[in-house]
């Protein structure tokens, strides 16, 4: 699955879920319905925990708590789509060196990131797949 299929998926259930006018955004789509200010991201494999760049977590929760919101990191994989609200996660962070700048892009340099988990099984599957 690719984001704009997560996006028109999500959109079913959603149905004032809106795209960010800016594709470097903190967040990729909002809700008012949901009070939310949502990232997306899919991955093309399988883990039982989840990976979130703390740079990544930081914007969104700063920008949600900013405007009242609720910061939703939605993750698809092979298995299904999980959303996480991350004020309830107390997320353990930890740095880990040699990964790729950036997942979905040109630029295959690699670069030192702090970085943390979700667990699947403490968010909410939203499909199954």
């Amino acid at each position: 699955m690719n984001e704009q299929e997560l996006f028109d998926n999500l959109a079913q259930l959603i149905p004032d879920l809106k795209k960010s006018e800016n594709e470097y955004s903190t967040f990729d789509c909002t809700s008012e319905i949901l009070n939310a200010f949502i990232e997306l991201k899919c991955r093309h494999t399988h883990y039982n925990t989840l990976l979130i760049e703390k740079s990544k977590y930081a914007r969104l929760v700063g920008e949600a708590r900013l405007k009242g919101m609720i910061p939703l990191y939605i993750n698809s994989t092979p298995l299904g789509v999980w959303s996480f609200n991350l004020d309830k996660f107390d997320v353990v962070w930890s740095e880990k060196d040699n990964l790729p700048v950036t997942t979905e892009f040109e630029n295959t340099d690699k670069t030192t990131k702090v970085i943390g988990f979700l667990p699947t099984k403490e968010g909410d599957q939203l499909f199954w797949t």
